[in-house]
């Protein structure tokens, strides 16, 4: 397909991934809030849903800062407020037993995940109950997943469970692919490591998108554009979903199908890129 406008007339609601579909890390997509308008003016609901380690209203406030309004938008479900929740509440088993004091492998712009919750941060796993893993941090960089080795192997040493806040392993920011708190994740649970995650593909993240949606799934679309956390996700969730092809995967349309069958995801559409 080349456009959303012949999928929009079979669904009342969307939920719509962010990088990789409407923006780059930077900057949006071309024809993207072209796409969200028509949304609108159709009535359609569309929430976002990512795999971003902070809150919804800090994911909010960056998609404003690059022109996505919150007029063009029903509501925002992200990763990291999934686990700011979990983390509040303690009534889900994996996070019950955590503890109270914690480490932050992760960018201080994602703290507010933890920052107004009664936990205590401290400066050595040695010294926490569990890691809180939010991704790479701005003073090493997320080009190379091998700098954190020893801070990854401290947390191992002292059998410390990790919560990571986003699933994804890496991603392209402004045509550049940098790593994830999922690579992270990934190497510390190779490792024997327990590692607790929320966010896309588990199937659990879509209930309270559904509810901030107000629709049902067999009348919601998920637009996302990597098969191991928005295709895989959406089916998971029993959601029809559509592939779009202007992020992670950077394929062209004629190799996607192929792509697709062998991952064992079959998405009802495939698109270029979300556009009208």
């Amino acid at each position: 397909m080349s456009g959303f406008a012949e999928l929009a007339e079979n669904y009342d609601g969307f939920i719509v991934d962010l990088w990789g579909v409407v923006h780059d890390g930077l900057k949006t997509y071309p024809g993207v809030i072209e796409c969200l308008r028509q949304l609108r003016g159709l009535r359609k609901t569309v929430v976002f849903l990512s795999n971003a380690p902070r809150r919804a209203v800090a994911v909010g406030r960056a998609l404003n800062a690059m022109g996505i309004t919150a007029d063009l938008y029903t509501g925002i479900m992200s990763s990291g407020e999934a686990v700011h929740v979990a983390m509040r509440d303690r009534v889900d088993p994996d996070f019950a037993g955590l503890g109270s004091k914690l480490y932050h492998l992760g960018p201080s712009r994602d703290r507010d995940v933890f920052n107004t919750l009664a936990y205590t941060e401290v400066d050595a796993p040695h010294l926490a109950d569990f890691i809180l893993n939010t991704g790479p941090d701005d003073h090493l960089g997320p080009d190379d997943p091998s700098i954190y080795a020893a801070t990854l192997q401290a947390g191992l040493d002292a059998k410390l469970p990790m919560v990571c806040a986003n699933p994804d392993l890496e991603v392209i920011r402004d045509g550049k692919r940098i790593i994830c708190a999922g690579l992270l994740a990934q190497y510390y649970a190779a490792r024997g490591g327990v590692v607790i995650e929320r966010g896309k593909p588990d199937a659990a993240i879509y209930a309270p998108t559904l509810q901030l949606l107000g629709t049902t799934r067999e009348r919601t679309l998920a637009v996302g554009d990597s098969l191991r956390t928005d295709i895989a996700g959406a089916k998971a969730a029993g959601i029809d979903s559509c592939w779009v092809l202007s992020g992670i995967h950077a394929l062209h349309a004629g190799e996607a199908p192929a792509q697709a069958e062998a991952a064992g995801m079959a998405p009802v559409a495939i698109l270029p890129a979300f556009n009208w």
